[in-house]
């Protein structure tokens, strides 16, 4: 498995919608079990035009996603593998129950795409910002949740993830993150990537806090703190192997997320160090809050996500060692 780091702190100069729109065209074409269904969305991630000239392999539900849920889960069961997408709050809260039980327990395998997850929803605002999203799905027996980082990682997954069984969430940008691998670089679903190797502290970060995860790093190291970073893309199933090897290496954790930290990647690492080695830890995450509207920059200052905060809060940690 080839894994590439090219990160520089520039933005991918590729959208993962410009991903989407050629993907799942690509899964469509190659397999004529994956089937594609959205929930009125199909421009916004650029498959409308596909779905026009395929009307029989891209169906639009409307806005009605738990209909389109159960509509996934019937498909599933006669031998399908469906694929769904809507904005993330849509894709996880108002649909939960339908991928719950129709889904998950009834053994049914389906990949929903959660797009524009967190404060990437910027404008749409706090309707459309879901911060609970990766909560309700690692609560879902079963269940595997991915937090792509940038679209070189996006293009290895995305296929892994439609093939894979059981419930499968993906949240994604719409639009770019930060650039951090190379393009042809293989990853695998539950395996973590150790981006910089370090003694003193280890950040783990998943989406779109990666970026911002490194910048804090290059930071902390001007001032003598020599901090690890780990993408751990996977939230569910948590490569606890590697969180336990540099919790035991640096004695300090620090889990930076684009979403609530109660329930989610946080949580999920938490549980790990508690029960394994417990270590000074703490988070970056989004607090007991509702999202609003806003560009990014100001959501992120807003909820606590810049990389000014992971330093200060990795200063905290690493105090308490």
């Amino acid at each position: 498995m080839a894994i590439k780091v090219i990160y520089n702190g520039s933005p991918d100069v590729k959208t993962f919608k410009d991903v989407l729109s050629t993907m799942i065209p690509k899964l469509l074409d190659e397999d004529p079990d994956v089937i594609y269904l959205d929930a009125d969305l199909m421009s916004c991630i650029g498959t409308a035009k596909y779905a026009k000239a395929h009307p029989d392999r891209a169906i639009n539900c409307g806005i009605a996603e738990s209909n389109m849920a159960g509509i996934a889960a019937g498909l599933a069961a006669v031998g399908f593998k469906p694929i769904c997408h809507t904005f993330g709050p849509f894709a996880s809260r108002r649909c939960y129950d339908q991928m719950y039980m129709s889904g998950g327990y009834a053994k049914n395998d389906i990949t929903m795409i959660g797009s524009d997850p967190g404060i990437c929803a910027t404008m749409n605002g706090g309707t459309h910002m879901p911060f609970e999203d990766v909560a309700l799905y690692r609560a879902m027996p079963g269940s595997t949740i991915v937090d792509v980082t940038d679209t070189a990682q996006f293009n290895d997954i995305f296929p892994k993830l439609v093939n894979r069984k059981g419930i499968k969430y993906l949240r994604v940008n719409r639009k770019a993150n930060d650039l951090v691998y190379g393009e042809g670089s293989e990853f695998e679903i539950g395996k973590g990537v150790v981006l910089k190797d370090g003694k003193d502290i280890t950040i783990i970060a998943a989406g779109y806090m990666v970026g911002s995860a490194l910048k804090a790093a290059e930071v902390l190291k001007g001032k003598g703190i020599d901090a690890a970073v780990i993408d751990m893309f996977t939230i569910k199933p948590l490569d606890e192997e590697l969180v336990l090897k540099f919790a035991k290496q640096t004695g300090a954790v620090l889990v930076t997320e684009n979403h609530n930290k109660i329930g989610g990647l946080y949580s999920a690492v938490s549980e790990c160090l508690v029960a394994n080695c417990p270590v000074p830890a703490g988070c970056v995450a989004v607090e007991d809050e509702f999202g609003e509207v806003g560009p990014i920059d100001y959501l992120a200052e807003r909820f606590g996500l810049t990389p000014e905060h992971i330093v200060s809060e990795a200063e905290k940690i690493v105090a308490r060692k």
